[in-house]
C-alpha cells in the first residue's frame, strides 16, 4: 500500500514538478521509511517494515552470497544485491569498507554479514574439532568456541560456518577431523556447546559470532568415504544417528544451517524438500536462515535434478534454501517475476535472513572497532585456554611398563619424526586466519620442559612421504646416542578435512619404515602421533611401548604434548571414534547391531578370517597414569515419572597418581519391535580423583534416552528388559538390569515422506 500511496502522489505532483524546475528523478524511488532502524520496536515489527519496502532485486539480493575477492564486491554492497560475504579473509580495513559501502551507498542501508570458516578457532587455534570430543568436557569446548567468537567477531567477522555435527563413521573421508566422531548422544553435547560458546546463551546484541550448523544432512555417510559422495540412509537411522546433533544445535538457538554437498537417497540435501521443508522448518520451527555449501546449488546440474542452472535456482528455493550464489544472482528475479517463485517464498527466506541481523544488533553497529581488533588476539589467556584443551584432548592408547611419564632430568632424549617441528601442521585443516609463527612445535615444548642439563637430539628422519639413506642414518645415531625416543609421526595437515579423503589409514610407509627401524635398535620408544583421523596402528601397537594420540593441537601443540609427555598433566582424552584394525573393517563403530551369528569362535559366524573382528581402540578408550574402578551399579525406578530410572555407581581412584576419569552410561534392550544396538551410549561424567578416594556418580535415565523409532516410524519406549552398563570405556563396564514396565509413545509417526520433489 505504501508503494501505491506514494506512485498517486508522484503522478498528482508531476506537472507541478516540471512548472518549478524539480528534477523528475527525485520521484524515481519508493520513499522510505525509517522505522525499521528504531532499535525500541519489537524486532518483527522491524523486519515487517523493512520487507514492505523492498523491491524484487533487493530481496533477491538478500538471499545472495559472495565473496569479497570479487570484482565487483563494492558495487554489489552499494547496489543491494548482495546479503553476505563468506570466506572472507580480507583484513579488517575491507570488511570495514564494504560495510560502509553496503550501509551508506545503499537504499535501504541494509548491513552485510561477514562469514567465515572459524572451526577450531579464529587467530588462537584449539585442537580440531575430533580432538576437543575426545576432551568429553563440553564446558571447556564453550569456553574455546567464545574465545574464538571475541577474536573473529574484533575483527568484523560475524558468521562462523560452524559447527559440524556430521556423524562420521568411515574415517577415510577427511571431514571427520571437523566432528565430534560417531556417536550421536556425543555429538549432541559437543553442538549444544559450539553453539552456545559461539553465539552465547541466545542471539542478541551481545551475540559475538552467529553459528551455522552444517552439513543438513548427511554428509558423513559418503559412499567409500569419498568426499561429496552419494548417501543412502534409511529413514530410521536418519533420526536417531544423523539428526539429533542438529536437532540440539537448533534446539540450543543456532541461527543458520548449511545444506550439504550430498544427495540422500536420491535427493540432493541442497534442494531436499523432506529434509528443509518438511524436517528443519517444519517439525523443528527452525526460524533462522540456511544456506548453500558453497556452489552447491550450481552443482544440482550435476547431480542430474536439474537441466540448467536456471532450474538449480527453482529446485533450491522450492525446497527452502535462503542463500546461495550465482544461480540465485543470476535467476531468482526473473523466476519471481514470471511467477514460478511465490512473492511468499522469498519474503519468508528474506524474513529469515533479516531476522538474524536485526537480532544480532548488526543494524544498530555494523561497523568494527579497528582500534581494538589487533589487540584482542592471541591473548595470554587465551593461549592458555588453547594449552588446557590440547592437554585435555590428548589420549594415551598404550605405555607399556609405564614408560611415561617421563623424568624431566632424564640425560638424553631423540626427538625423531618429520611432524616434531614442522609449525604450519600443527594447526590442522581450517586454521581460521591462524598463522604458523605462534605455533609452538613439539620439539620446542620438550626443550622448554627438560632440565638444562638434557641433552635433546633431533633428526628428521624422513619426509611425510619419502625417506632417504642419509635421513634415516641421521636419525638412528640420534637414537642410539638418546635414552628414550619421542617419535612424531603422522599426517599433514591437508591431509584432513574437506577434500582430503585416504583409500589407506596406514602411517604413510615411509614413515613407517623410521618407526620400525628405530624400533629395532631395542631403545624405549614413544610414538606420537599427529593425524586429523583414526589410523590403523596395528604394527604399532604390537611393538612400540607406549602410543601418544595427540591430533592436531593447535596453537599450544608442542607445550600440551610435553605437559602429558612430562606428567605436569596426567592424560584424561578417551577416543570419541573407534579405531580400526585395518581398513578392510570399516565402517566399524561401537553401536552396531547384532547379528543373528554374533561372533564367535564357531566357523558360521560374522567375522573375518584373517584379522579380529574387534576394533584396536574401542570407543571410549583411553588411559591415565593412574587406575580406576567402578562398582556398586545401582538401578533404581522413579515411582513419580513412567520409566525414569536413578542411576549411580562407585568410581574410585586405585593408583598413585590424581586424575579424571571419563564415567560412560550405555544401554541396551536386548528384545524390541526393531533391532536395537548392542550399547548406546546416553550419559557421561568427567570424575577428578586423588589417590585412593572414591566419589559416588549418578545419572538420570529419561523416558526420552531410552526410546527408539519403532517400525511405525514412532517415537516409543516399549517394555521390557533394559540392560544399564557403566565403565571408563565401551567395552570394560559392568552391567545391571531393570525391568521397563510399561510402554510409551512419545511422538507421531514419521514416516513416508522421502523422495518427494
Amino acid at each position: 500500500m505504501k508503494h501505491l500511496r506514494h506512485a498517486r502522489l508522484c503522478f498528482t505532483a508531476f506537472g507541478l514538478m516540471l512548472l518549478l524546475g524539480i528534477p523528475i528523478s527525485m520521484c524515481a524511488q519508493p520513499q522510505v521509511s525509517r522505522d525499521y532502524l528504531n532499535p525500541n520496536l519489537p524486532i518483527e515489527k522491524r523486519v515487517d517494515d523493512l520487507l514492505e519496502q523492498m523491491t524484487l532485486d533487493e530481496k533477491v539480493g538478500q538471499m545472495c552470497m559472495a565473496s569479497t575477492r570479487a570484482a565487483d564486491a563494492e558495487s554489489r554492497a552499494k547496489a543491494g544485491s548482495v546479503g553476505a560475504f563468506v570466506g572472507v579473509t580480507a583484513p579488517a580495513e575491507e570488511i570495514e569498507r564494504l560495510q560502509r559501502a553496503a550501509v551508506q551507498g545503499s537504499r535501504l542501508g541494509i548491513p552485510l554479514l561477514f562469514g567465515l570458516d572459524v572451526i577450531h578457532g579464529y587467530s588462537t587455534i584449539f585442537p580440531i574439532p575430533l580432538a576437543q570430543a575426545c576432551t568429553w568436557n563440553p564446558e571447556l569446548v564453550r569456553h574455546c568456541a567464545s574465545i574464538a567468537a571475541q577474536e573473529a567477531s574484533a575483527e568484523g567477522i560475524r558468521w562462523t560456518m560452524s559447527p559440524m555435527v556430521d556423524i562420521a563413521r568411515d574415517p577415510r573421508w577427511g571431514r571427520i577431523a571437523e566432528g565430534a566422531g560417531e556417536d550421536p548422544y556425543l555429538g549432541m553435547a559437543m553442538a549444544r556447546a559450539l553453539v552456545e560458546g559461539y553465539q552465547g546463551p541466545q542471539l542478541g546484541p551481545d551475540t559475538k559470532l552467529v553459528a551455522c550448523v552444517k552439513h543438513f544432512v548427511g554428509y558423513g555417510a559418503a559412499e567409500g568415504g569419498r568426499d561429496y559422495n552419494t548417501t543412502e540412509i534409511p529413514e530410521r537411522t536418519l533420526r536417531e544417528i544423523y539428526l539429533p546433533p542438529f536437532k540440539a544445535a537448533v534446539d540450543t538457538g543456532a541461527g543458520t544451517v548449511m545444506s550439504a554437498f550430498n544427495d540422500l537417497n536420491g535427493i540432493p540435501a541442497t534442494a531436499n524438500p523432506f529434509t528443509i521443508r518438511t524436517i528443519l522448518k517444519g517439525e523443528w520451527g527452525f526460524k533462522g536462515l540456511i544456506r548453500a555449501d558453497a556452489n552447491a546449488d550450481a552443482e544440482l546440474v550435476n547431480q542430474g535434478i536439474a537441466s540448467d542452472s536456471r532450474e538449480a535456482a527453482f529446485k533450491a528455493v522450492s525446497a527452502g534454501l535462503d542463500m546461495a550464489f550465482d544461480t540465485y544472482r543470476d535467476y531468482l528475479v526473473g523466476l519471481g517475476r514470471d511467477g514460478r517463485i511465490p512473492m511468499s517464498m522469498v519474503d519468508d527466506s528474506v524474513r529469515r535472513i533479516l531476522r538474524i541481523k536485526f537480532e544480532i544488533g548488526l543494524f544498530e553497529h555494523p561497523y568494527v572497532d579497528l582500534g581494538k581488533a589487533k589487540s584482542a588476539l592471541l591473548l595470554p589467556e587465551y593461549r592458555q585456554a588453547a594449552r588446557e584443551a590440547a592437554c585435555q584432548s590428548i589420549v594415551l592408547l598404550k605405555n607399556e611398563g609405564s614408560l611415561l611419564p617421563l623424568d624431566k632430568t632424564i640425560k638424553s632424549i631423540a626427538v625423531i619424526g618429520p611432524l616434531a617441528n614442522r609449525k604450519p601442521d600443527m594447526l590442522g585443516c581450517w586454521q581460521g586466519k591462524g598463522t604458523p609463527g605462534p605455533v609452538v612445535t613439539l620439539l620446542q615444548g620438550i626443550k622448554s620442559k627438560v632440565s638444562p642439563s638434557t641433552r635433546v637430539w633431533y633428526a628428521e628422519g624422513s619426509g611425510i612421504t619419502n625417506i632417504s639413506d642419509s635421513s634415516l642414518s641421521n636419525a638412528l645415531a640420534a637414537a642410539r646416542a638418546a635414552d628414550v625416543v619421542i617419535m612424531a609421526v603422522g599426517e599433514k595437515a591437508g591431509w584432513t578435512g574437506e577434500a582430503a579423503s585416504r583409500s589407506s589409514l596406514d602411517v604413510p610407509e615411509a614413515q613407517e619404515k623410521l618407526v620400525q627401524e628405530v624400533s629395532r635398535l631395542g631403545k624405549p620408544v614413544i610414538e606420537v602421533l599427529m593425524n586429523g583421523r583414526p589410523l590403523t596402528i596395528d604394527w604399532e601397537t604390537q611393538h612400540v611401548p607406549s602410543i601418544v594420540e595427540s591430533w592436531f593441537l593447535g596453537t599450544e601443540a608442542g607445550n600440551a604434548i610435553a605437559d602429558v609427555l612430562f606428567g605436569d598433566y596426567n592424560p584424561s582424552g578417551k577416543l570419541t571414534v573407534t579405531f580400526p584394525r585395518s581398513v578392510g573393517q570399516i565402517p566399524m563403530y561401537y553401536d552396531h547391531m547384532n547379528t543373528g551369528r554374533p561372533p564367535s569362535t564357531l566357523r558360521f559366524t560374522s567375522k573375518y578370517q584373517d584379522i579380529p573382528w574387534t576394533p584396536l581402540y574401542p570407543f571410549g578408550f583411553g588411559l591415565s597414569y593412574t587406575t580406576f574402578e567402578f562398582s556398586n551399579l545401582e538401578v533404581r525406578h522413579d515411582p513419580q515419572i513412567k520409566d525414569e530410572f536413578h542411576v549411580a555407581v562407585n568410581v574410585k581412584n586405585t593408583g598413585k597418581r590424581g586424575g579424571v576419569e571419563i564415567a560412560q552410561l550405555y544401554i541396551r534392550q536386548p528384545f524390541a519391535s526393531v533391532t536395537r544396538p548392542v550399547q548406546q551410549l546416553v550419559g557421561f561424567q568427567r570424575v577428578e580423583l586423588n589417590p585412593g578416594q572414591s566419589k559416588t556418580v549418578s545419572f538420570a535415565l529419561t523416558p526420552f534416552d531410552i526410546s527408539f523409532y519403532n517400525a511405525m516410524m514412532q517415537r516409543v519406549v516399549e517394555a521390557g528388559s533394559l540392560e544399564i552398563m557403566v565403565g571408563g570405556d565401551s567395552v570394560n563396564v559392568i552391567t545391571n538390569a531393570v525391568q521397563i514396565e510399561q510402554s510409551l509413545t512419545l511422538g507421531p509417526p514419521r514416516s513416508g515422506a522421502f523422495g518427494n520433489l
